[in-house]
């Protein structure tokens, strides 16, 4: 008999009826500085469930959870729906560790530090020494009765990319289970310092780039198809800047430790730098760029990276308010990608990336532009969608991300929680009562989908998975943060009052 998917054991793992009614009692502050919710929130009644499923969707290895699988929807084909993902743990983790939960996240860290280990080839060519795996699954031999870890480096994936955020994920993971627990125990073995210090090598060589910023490809993130992404998407910056600040704080200073260290704090007074100068847009930074002149020489040049005024799409003349800004979705030679990323901003925002003034314009902007950003379903992965001959050129003609779908403007539930995190950390809880409310009304009676369809996200993704564990996750990390705001600690950073801005206030922040 051929080994098969194991999910097994889940009726032996401790289901803790009581945390259902406890879970809003006051918990373990996680170490940041913020009070208790003045509003009390009271449970929903699909907060029960949700932990249900969260629980349905736990992968066992040898005995102990290690992850949960990316969805438990049994009427399509599974593909890899079947796998623990990287990135898609994450919300579960923080809803275990904001539970008491912290052994499921030891015991996946501890095996995805083991999988990176291991030999990575795709094609006979051999992926660097730190890459972190894609997913992994459980193949259970009931023969031997035996269990065995099964990992995608990318060569499985769609579009064969091998993923750039898994290691910072792991990074942020690390340092939200050492914060949580108090116990840093875990981060200081050998094996964790090693890990880290191999991801670190990957990403902080030098070589021909003349930019702070992390060059990757299309599919390497979140956004994992062609989306035009390619060059430095502001996900994998965010995602880069606070896995450098969190290595900071979990690194040793040993010798190995020391010379990791010196080269992170370089890294981040440049990534800092060129962030807030070259990615920030507001109503002052778009007319300087509207008002651009070209083919400018030498170290003076306003317009350093040769970007064509009549480049700018006419959308973002009507989109950008007179009070509000963001992270734009990338800047390279000649390009720039107006997009807004959702995630990318959220994750500025609660790594410091953005100084407090960018934070309160970002949160500005989606008040201000709600209906776009948020509509019927929260939140919009990116906005706008790109259609027509534009789509055929950047997306290949993929069918899944048509306008308005999935990667091309679709609404997430899952980013929910970061979302939540940001309004918490910007003192504008309201903003998140508003978006939760609104998942409230739909998620349990569409069956927790994957991402949701439309302009506004009325209707279900057209190949969206039903029962999606982050957006299941997604929901319960936002409803606990914003009940318990202390429990933004463990995945929020406060500001670095070394690195000090360097750019120079702009008409967002008037007020």
């Amino acid at each position: 008999m051929s080994p098969r998917l194991s999910i097994r054991n889940i009726d032996s793992y401790p289901r803790n009826m009581d945390h259902f009614e406890n879970v809003f009692s006051p918990s373990r502050r996680s170490g940041f500085n913020t009070p208790r919710s003045a509003m009390e929130v009271e449970p929903h009644p699909m907060f029960a469930e949700a932990w249900e499923s969260l629980r349905r969707s736990l992968v066992f290895f040898r005995g102990k959870p290690v992850g949960t699988i990316a969805a438990l929807d049994n009427s399509e084909e599974e593909l890899n729906y079947d796998q623990v993902f990287v990135r898609d743990f994450v919300p579960s983790a923080l809803a275990f560790l904001m539970n008491g939960e912290p052994e499921i996240v030891k015991n996946f860290l501890v095996k995805t530090l083991r999988l990176q280990s291991w030999e990575k080839k795709v094609d006979r060519f051999q992926l660097g020494e730190g890459v972190m795996p894609a997913s992994f699954k459980v193949l259970h031999d009931p023969v031997r009765n035996s269990d065995t870890l099964i990992a995608d480096f990318g060569e499985s994936a769609i579009g064969r990319v091998a993923p750039v955020d898994s290691g910072f994920w792991w990074i942020i993971l690390l340092r939200a289970y050492t914060k949580s627990t108090g116990d840093s125990s875990l981060a200081e073995l050998p094996e964790c310092q090693k890990g880290m210090r191999l991801i670190l090598t990957l990403c902080l060589s030098e070589g021909f780039d003349t930019f702070p910023t992390l060059l990757c490809a299309d599919g390497c993130c979140m956004i994992d198809r062609r989306m035009g992404v390619y060059g430095y998407p502001i996900e994998i910056q965010a995602l880069f800047f606070m896995a450098l600040r969190c290595a900071l704080l979990l690194l040793k200073q040993d010798d190995q430790g020391k010379d990791f260290i010196e080269r992170i704090v370089k890294r981040l007074h440049a990534l800092s730098y060129h962030m807030r100068s070259y990615f920030w847009l507001d109503m002052k930074q778009l007319n300087d760029i509207y008002r651009y002149k070209t083919e400018e020489y030498s170290h003076t040049a306003v317009n350093k990276f040769n970007v064509i005024p009549d480049s700018i799409p006419e959308w973002i003349f009507d989109f950008m308010p007179t009070y509000g800004g963001y992270f734009i979705g990338n800047v390279s030679p000649a390009r720039m990608d107006f997009r807004w990323f959702a995630l990318g901003n959220c994750v500025a925002i609660l790594s410091s990336l953005a100084t407090p003034e960018q934070s309160t314009a970002i949160m500005d902007l989606i008040e201000s532009r709600w209906e776009e950003l948020v509509g019927d379903m929260p939140l919009k992965v990116c906005y706008p969608a790109i259609e027509g001959h534009e789509w055929r050129i950047v997306t290949g003609c993929d069918p899944k991300n048509t306008r308005w779908s999935y990667h091309n403007g679709g609404s997430w539930p899952v980013l929910l929680w970061l979302l939540t995190a940001a309004c918490i950390k910007t003192g504008r809880p309201q903003i998140a009562r508003r978006a939760i409310e609104l998942a409230e009304s739909r998620l349990v009676k569409d069956s927790w989908p994957e991402y949701y369809d439309g302009k506004l996200g009325r209707f279900i993704g057209k190949q969206a998975r039903k029962f999606q564990t982050w957006s299941v996750a997604g929901y319960l990390v936002a409803k606990m943060m914003l009940e318990d705001p202390s429990h933004l600690g463990m995945i929020s950073l406060e500001e670095d009052k070394q690195m000090k801005p360097l750019i120079k206030r702009s008409a967002s922040w008037t007020f």
